[in-house]
């Protein structure tokens, strides 16, 4: 666990996953980054540990005993796998006193991210959930200007893909995607937003609509409602992303800029070492995804109790 006396160590950050997002951002973004080390790869497949970690000059494991492995030499592990692999084996990191940079969602059952979380409390260790519009440099500011304005009445957000349409092909149509839909792949991305503005969810009411769309209708701490739809199987016409905040200042939207999940990646490590050196606790770590599974699940059995 990384303490004041070494805090200006680089931390040594191991990698468990080897898919696209690991490829495309997690990999790169440590093993470019001034107060990190890229301490390993490690991925189920071994020809994809190998890949991955040859590409960035640092060592592959696959299998369990290759996780002890990584952990081993790491002082952090970043998670770029489905969340139901990632919860068991981020329990196994705390428990080995490494700190914990993790996919949203933490995972898809409240049990899962419940033993997640109480792990990390009882390591002592950090923990970050890599929330990208939470980090991402055009729209983290933005976030935090309108939780400080207050006064908001209303809001609406929008997270509508077409990973999943005819003719469509994506690297990160994965199968768990495919089978948690919208709800659970881009729920936290709009939680994400929406609760550091108008609080913690109070009431939830779901419904499903076309394919694997979701709408929510959110009751928040702050007295304010808000509405929610997600997808990842919508035409390609309808895809897009929107957030607006309505209230006694006006009327506001989420600005662009968010795409960039490299610079993103690079700000949420730099939120883990100042949790690990500091012992205080980021707003994005581990409970505050264990609540997003907590919210995301109960939409799931309200939904499912809707379908016809």
């Amino acid at each position: 666990m990384t303490t004041h006396s070494d805090a200006a160590r680089p931390l040594r950050i191991g990698l468990a996953g080897a898919g696209p997002w690991a490829r495309l951002t997690h990999a790169p973004a440590l093993a470019a980054h001034p107060r990190a080390v890229l301490s390993g790869v490690w991925a189920r497949r071994p020809e994809a540990a190998d890949a991955l970690a040859a590409g960035h000059g640092t060592a592959s494991y696959t299998g369990d005993a290759g996780f002890d492995e990584l952990l081993a030499v790491s002082d952090a592990v970043a998670f770029a796998v489905p969340p139901d692999v990632q919860a068991p084996l981020a329990v196994r990191a705390a428990d080995a006193g490494c700190h914990l940079l993790l996919d949203k969602p933490v995972a898809t059952t409240v049990a899962g991210a419940r033993e997640t979380a109480d792990a990390a409390a009882r390591a002592r260790v950090a923990s970050v959930v890599f929330c990208t519009l939470r980090f991402a440099p055009g729209t983290a500011g933005w976030i935090a200007e309108q939780a400080a304005a207050g006064g908001w009445f209303t809001a609406r957000a929008s997270w509508i893909g077409a990973l999943f349409a005819p003719g469509a092909s994506s690297e990160f149509a994965s199968p768990w995607r495919r089978e948690k839909g919208g709800l659970w792949d881009v729920g936290p991305h709009a939680l994400s937003v929406l609760i550091p503005v108008l609080g913690d969810v109070t009431e939830v009411v779901a419904a499903s609509g076309p394919a694997d769309t979701t709408h929510l209708l959110l009751r928040h701490t702050s007295g304010a409602s808000s509405t929610v739809t997600l997808a990842l199987d919508a035409p390609p016409g309808a895809a897009g992303t929107e957030v607006e905040f309505r209230g006694e200042h006006g009327v506001t939207a989420l600005p662009p800029g968010g795409g960039d999940a490299a610079a993103a990646f690079r700000a949420a490590v730099d939120a883990l070492a100042e949790s690990a050196r500091t012992g205080v606790a980021h707003p994005c770590d581990v409970r505050f995804g264990l609540r997003l599974t907590e919210i995301l699940a109960r939409a799931g059995d309200l939904g499912a109790r809707a379908r016809p």
